[in-house]
């Protein structure tokens, strides 16, 4: 199945009032049990707000309320048509793409593209990878200037991120504050289950996992670059997610304040979880609000 093009979306989306009835629909239906008689109702869409009525006691409902919709004065169509945008686009989508294609300001772009990668991260979610007979790679990374009189990993002025690929499968990205041991080890006891085959460089900090329930299999790339030793271990994976990572943000935002990378790397988190299967993305999107749980 391919995914959703321009055409298509604006044939599925032509208004705003379609967009909300798509919100309504995903979030509730018809027949809703109205939460104020509590009894199964047939609901009518209101003139004068973005709400629904229920047929009995004429309770509203906002679709929009508790979503990265709400409070926002831009029309629904150009929301969704921004993320339509994000889950088309293989190396993310700047603010000034959005203001662009908008026609919005800059400040009003740069909101939407925030809350959608949040959304996107909410979506994407962080469970656990890995398990027993599953392999995953781990390894940091560095994003930033380099201060110049420095010699060797100076992490001054610099956003670190770890990263841990499941063989053939999910990946997930923290922003940590140092590359200390107990800091990784935190960052990977959080996001890999116990008994995973784990691969790692020979960076020190992550000495003594297999002491905490991992069979540990160390990278020399100091010495062998992108090397895949004799039992298949390697971490070209999660190299091959910071090459695209960097050079995404390179190429598209040209660069990004380390306050936010975390942001932008879970964008590209969401979008690599889904490669096998990207038609998914804008209807996931558009039908799932975990934020409305938080």
């Amino acid at each position: 199945m391919k995914q959703t093009n321009v055409r298509q979306f604006f044939q599925k989306f032509p208004t705003d009032e379609a967009c909300l009835e798509h919100l309504f629909n995903v979030r509730f239906g018809q027949g809703h049990v109205c939460p104020k008689c509590e009894r199964e109702a047939k609901w009518y869409r209101l003139t004068n707000e973005q709400a629904f009525a229920c047929q009995w006691c004429g309770h509203h409902i906002h679709p929009m309320v508790g979503s990265i919709f709400e409070k926002s004065r831009t029309p629904l169509q150009l929301w969704f048509y921004a993320i339509f945008l994000f889950t088309t686009s293989k190396h993310g989508v700047s603010g000034k793409e959005l203001q662009r294609q908008l026609g919005v300001t800059y400040k009003t772009a740069w909101r939407m593209a925030r809350l959608i990668r949040e959304h996107m991260a909410a979506v994407d979610g962080d469970e656990p990878i890995g398990g027993e007979g599953k392999v995953v790679e781990v390894d940091e990374t560095y994003y930033g200037k380099t201060v110049k009189g420095r010699r060797g990993r100076s992490l001054d002025g610099k956003a670190v991120l770890v990263g841990m690929v499941e063989r053939d499968g999910r990946v997930i990205t923290k922003a940590i504050p140092d590359i200390k041991a107990v800091t990784l080890h935190e960052a990977v006891e959080q996001s890999v289950a116990k008994g995973t085959e784990l691969h790692a460089d020979q960076l020190n900090s992550y000495n003594h996992l297999d002491q905490k329930g991992y069979d540990l299999k160390r990278v020399n790339k100091l010495r062998d670059g992108w090397y895949v030793g004799p039992a298949g271990e390697t971490v070209n994976a999660i190299e091959n997610f910071w090459r695209h990572l960097k050079c995404s943000i390179e190429g598209t935002h040209t660069s990004v304040s380390p306050k936010y990378l975390e942001r932008y790397a879970k964008e590209f988190e969401y979008r690599f979880n889904r490669r096998m299967r990207p038609e998914m993305m804008l209807d996931e999107l558009l039908s799932r609000f975990p934020e409305l749980d938080a």
